[in-house]
């Protein structure tokens, strides 16, 4: 809902979350490969479902930075009042 309270030039920080999901993959990968040849499976196994996730969040964060901007409302549009939950 649009309270008319935004700020005018607010930014997604998707950049940020691409760069610092970059660096957790380069981590975890060396994480797991350096967990299995010293024959730790617990911990190669945990990095294993970190990079799982870390993937997955990478994979929707590249999808949202090809979908581009999303339309918002410009100044000429009036705040929405919000709703009223009174009922009569």
């Amino acid at each position: 809902m649009r309270t008319g309270s935004e700020p005018t030039t607010a930014r997604s920080a998707l950049r940020a979350r691409l760069w610092l999901s970059v660096w957790g993959l380069v981590w975890v990968m060396f994480g797991t490969a350096a967990f299995t040849l010293v024959g730790r499976p617990g911990w190669a196994a945990a990095c294993g479902v970190l990079w799982l996730v870390i993937a997955v969040d990478f994979t929707l964060i590249v999808r949202h930075l090809r979908q581009g901007p999303h339309y918002q409302p410009g100044r000429d549009v009036p705040p929405y009042r919000p709703p009223d939950h009174r009922r009569p």
